[in-house]
C-alpha cells in the first residue's frame, strides 16, 4: 500500500496546486456571500474528487491484468495515453501564458461568483474536479494507479482518503481558515489571488509537463 501512496502522491500535489480551484475559492471568500459559497464549494470539490479517483479505480480494476504481478501492458497504455493528454494540454497552456505587461485573462464564469449561493458553489467545486480535463486526467491516472495494485477494499478505501485529503488541501486550507478568522485572511488571499491570477499559465505549464512524464514513465514501466 505504501508503494501505492507514494505512486499517487505527485498526482494529488498536481491536483492541489491547481491555480483555477483556488483562485475560485478565494474570489468566493471574497464575496458577499463568502462563508455558505466558499463551504459549498469546498464539499463539492472534495466530493468530485472522490468520484473521480473511484470511478476510475473501478475501471481498471476490472482490466485483464489488474491482479497481474508481471507486466501490465493494458495499464500502462492507458498511463502512457494519460500523460500524452497531460503534455498536450501542457504545451497549450505555456503557449497562453500572457505576455510582458499584458493581464492574465481568467475564465468568464469566474465574474458571476459574487452571486452565487452555496448549492452553485457545490456544484462548480465538484464541476472543477471532476469533469475540468486537466484533473480529471490526473484523476484517472490515480484511479488507474490504485485500482491495477491489486489492494484489497479496505486498503483501496484508505489510499483514496489520503489522495483526496491531499489533492483538496490548497482549497480546504483557505476555506477553513477564512471561516476561522475572517478579518486576518482578506489581505493574504487577495495577495495570493493576484500572484495565482498572474502565474496561472505558467504555473499550469510546468505542473502538467511534470505530471505528464510521470505518467508516461510508469507507463512504459508497466510493458
Amino acid at each position: 500500500m505504501g508503494a501505492v501512496i507514494g505512486a499517487v502522491l505527485p498526482l494529488a500535489i498536481g491536483i492541489a496546486i491547481s491555480p483555477i480551484p483556488i483562485i475560485a475559492a478565494i474570489l468566493m471568500l471574497l464575496s458577499p456571500k463568502a462563508k455558505g459559497t466558499s463551504a459549498g464549494f469546498l464539499l463539492g470539490w472534495i466530493v468530485g474528487i472522490v468520484a473521480a479517483v473511484t470511478v476510475f479505480t473501478l475501471l481498471a480494476s476490472i482490466l485483464p491484468d489488474s491482479d497481474s504481478d508481471g507486466p501490465k501492458p493494458v495499464h500502462g497504455t492507458i498511463q502512457i495515453v494519460l500523460g500524452a493528454l497531460l503534455l498536450f494540454l501542457a504545451l497549450r497552456q505555456w503557449r497562453s501564458r500572457p505576455k510582458a505587461g499584458q493581464t492574465a485573462a481568467l475564465p468568464k464564469w469566474m465574474s458571476a461568483i459574487d452571486t452565487m449561493n452555496a448549492a452553485k458553489g457545490l456544484g462548480l467545486g465538484f464541476l472543477l474536479a471532476a469533469v475540468n480535463p486537466k484533473n480529471l486526467l490526473m484523476g484517472a491516472g490515480a484511479g488507474t494507479t490504485i485500482g491495477g495494485a491489486g489492494l484489497d477494499v479496505g486498503e483501496t478505501v484508505v489510499v483514496i482518503a489520503i489522495f483526496t485529503v491531499i489533492a483538496a488541501a490548497s482549497v480546504a486550507v483557505p476555506v477553513l481558515g477564512y471561516l476561522i478568522a475572517s478579518r486576518r485572511m482578506a489581505g493574504p488571499l487577495e495577495s495570493l489571488r493576484t500572484w495565482l491570477v498572474h502565474n496561472n499559465a505558467t504555473v499550469m505549464a510546468v505542473l502538467l509537463l511534470v505530471i505528464g512524464v510521470v505518467l508516461i514513465g510508469k507507463g512504459i514501466a508497466g510493458f
